[in-house]
């Protein structure tokens, strides 16, 4: 029996709610959960909602919003008490898919900074990789320890109206948000304590040990006991919160680059007991900022000689420098390609359909379509410059037109995806309504470690009729579980 929490609740036509639709990948047992929030009214459910709130605040969990009037502004990082369930039959496959995608994405990397054959076999343009602003000269005819240079990666699934996942796009320079799922699931457990007794739930917590044991497994040498070090651009970056968890759970010096050194193409950190050589650097800053002597000369927040200590074998960078040609919104429909050229396998999960405008055919579709289309930048990250063309008016339609056309390599396009809906509490009305949401995974590839974490981020639209889950944009999240039945 539905309470006042829920009494408003409606699903659009023609939309999919994970909680109230029944599809062929459906989690039919969302009545224990369903069951204990019709048990709870407003009043006391908005207690639980502030209780985690105030855990968040206490724990400084938040994130920077950064706009032209305000600058930065920290914000709590906001969370869902309902959580998202995923079969887990389901999410085996969805896991052999992650792994089987980012070992061709790995190869792949590999294959564009060696000998090239997926360019030279045109199953991949090389003009968008030489034409790609994070295409790394210097990387070309290296090889990192292990050949892992997608040691962590971040895809980011959607489920369409159909039921089937779908990746969105892949991210390989700095991936963000894991943290995130490792503090939600433990707020759930402080919160919501009781049904963790009744549900047996697939445990993330182990992801940090697995972190460390991955980059371990690619320090040079393979010491024993190697020095492993996270790399952050220092408290103001929007992700600082994350950084210094990751470091604090896997026991490892969280350090800016004035706290490095390089000499006689070693690394070394400055302690108080005088210097440490540095094996792995889990670097959370742009490759433009890594370097100042190869890259930005006016970058502060990385390490002089840093590159030329990695060519010599001395140090390993995580994620390496120049895998961002992946990150590359035209790249990211090419993945499918790359599964069946280099593991000669079918795709697992399929791509969102997507129109590269840099291709003729491609560009003359997305004109003359325009309005149906979802329009974005190849390069940007956060929901940023994503253009949803059917709320535009004509003129703003030909302002986008004669935008894309300029700069065609600029771009791509795809169809409007109807993201799945799910329950999720609104603070200004007391009460749940549907929400769009998407799904962040995260994989680890090391030289013994091929690892995916169990459910990963659920990001949720908060504002009603919105696609965009960015946290940047309004976003907030939910835990994920993976259950057996």
């Amino acid at each position: 029996m539905q309470n006042d929490l829920f009494n408003s609740y409606e699903v659009p036509n023609g939309l999919l709610d994970e909680v109230y639709t029944t599809f062929p990948n459906s989690y039919t047992s969302y009545g224990q959960i369903k069951d204990l929030f019709y048990s709870l009214n407003p009043a006391d459910f908005q207690k639980l909602n502030e209780y985690a709130k105030l855990s968040f605040l206490n724990q400084g969990i938040t994130y920077a919003v950064y706009d032209e009037d305000n600058g930065g502004t920290e914000k709590i990082f906001p969370f869902d008490l309902f959580p998202r369930v995923i079969h887990q039959q389901e999410w085996e496959r969805l896991e052999e898919g992650l792994l089987q995608r980012n070992k061709a994405l790995n190869l792949f990397i590999g294959d564009v900074y060696g000998d090239q054959k997926i360019l030279k076999d045109k199953v991949v343009p090389e003009e968008l990789i030489f034409s790609s602003p994070h295409y790394v000269d210097l990387m070309k005819g290296f090889h990192p320890p292990g050949k892992i240079y997608t040691h962590i990666c971040g895809t980011d699934l959607i489920r369409h109206t159909d039921g089937n996942f779908y990746v969105l796009e892949d991210n390989l320079r700095n991936p963000s948000g894991v943290s995130y799922v490792l503090i939600n699931r433990e707020t759930m457990k402080r919160t919501l304590s009781d049904i963790f007794k009744a549900i047996s739930v697939e445990t993330v917590n182990q992801y940090p040990s697995v972190l460390l044991q991955t980059l371990q497994s690619v320090a040079p040498g393979r010491d024993e006991d190697p020095t492993c070090v996270l790399l952050t651009p220092g408290q103001y970056n929007s992700a600082y919160y994350e950084h210094s968890f990751l470091a604090q759970a896997m026991g490892i010096d969280l350090v800016e680059g004035k706290d490095l050194y390089v000499e006689r193409d070693m690394v070394y950190l400055k302690t108080i007991r005088g210097a440490q050589k540095v094996d792995v650097i889990y670097r959370r800053i742009d490759d433009a900022f890594l370097d100042p002597d190869e890259f930005r000369k006016e970058s502060l927040l990385g390490v002089a000689g840093l590159m030329k200590a990695y060519l010599a074998g001395n140090i390993t960078i995580v994620n390496a420098p120049g895998t961002g040609v992946s990150d590359d919104k035209a790249v990211c429909a090419y993945v499918p390609d790359m599964i069946r050229y280099y593991l000669k396998e079918e795709p697992i999960i399929a791509n969102v359909p997507t129109y590269i405008c840099n291709r003729p055919d491609d560009l003359k579709y997305v004109l003359e379509h325009l309005g149906e289309l979802v329009v974005k930048p190849v390069d940007m990250s956060g929901g940023y410059g994503v253009t949803i063309c059917d709320k535009l008016s004509k003129a703003e339609l030909a302002e986008l037109a004669n935008t894309i056309k300029a700069n065609p390599r600029n771009y791509i396009a795809q169809p409007k995806m109807m993201l799945s809906l799910h329950s999720t509490y609104i603070e200004d009305t007391n009460c749940f309504e549907p929400r769009h949401i998407d799904l962040r995974t995260f994989t680890l590839l090391g030289e013994d470690t091929a690892y995916v974490l169990p459910g990963g981020l659920t990001r949720v639209a908060l504002r009603r009729g919105s696609l965009i889950v960015n946290s940047s944009q309004g976003g907030g999240s939910k835990d994920t579980w993976i259950i057996a039945k």
